[in-house]
């Protein structure tokens, strides 16, 4: 079995380097890292609609990188600051895994950068060949 990182050279907040990869693969499965709402190494201005999108395209971006699609996604794991925002974010979320969403876990926790939401997930490819 090969194993292979995507992003392992990848800086956060402040320029700061990060100590963990994007994604890994080994077997056909993906394991994504926790996506936040970032964009060029700061976290987006928004509301909790806002920085979902934006989570979740950082997530499809990663995804595409790795030859994966959202209907690749078996997991989730979400992580809100605030639980009176689990109502919008379930809207957001639902728009893009539509009728065949994938298994979810979702916590209220104190965030470690200034972000609403932070999501993971792990898809699933067979491998061709």
């Amino acid at each position: 079995m090969s194993i292979k990182r995507y992003g392992t050279v990848q800086t956060g907040a402040g320029g700061k380097p990060l100590p963990f990869a994007r994604a890994v693969e080994a077997d056909g499965w993906l394991y994504v890292s926790g996506q936040v709402a970032m964009e060029n190494g700061e976290i987006i201005e928004g509301n909790i609609v806002a920085q979902t999108h934006k989570t979740i395209a950082n997530i499809i971006a990663i995804l595409e990188e790795a030859g994966y699609g959202l209907e690749h996604v078996v997991r989730c794991g979400v992580w809100l600051d605030d639980p009176r925002d689990f109502w919008s974010f379930n809207a957001v979320y639902q728009s893009y895994f539509g009728e065949h969403p994938p298994a979810r876990a979702c916590v209220q926790s104190s965030m470690m950068v200034d972000c609403k939401v932070e999501i993971d997930c792990v898809a699933y490819k067979p491998k061709q060949g």
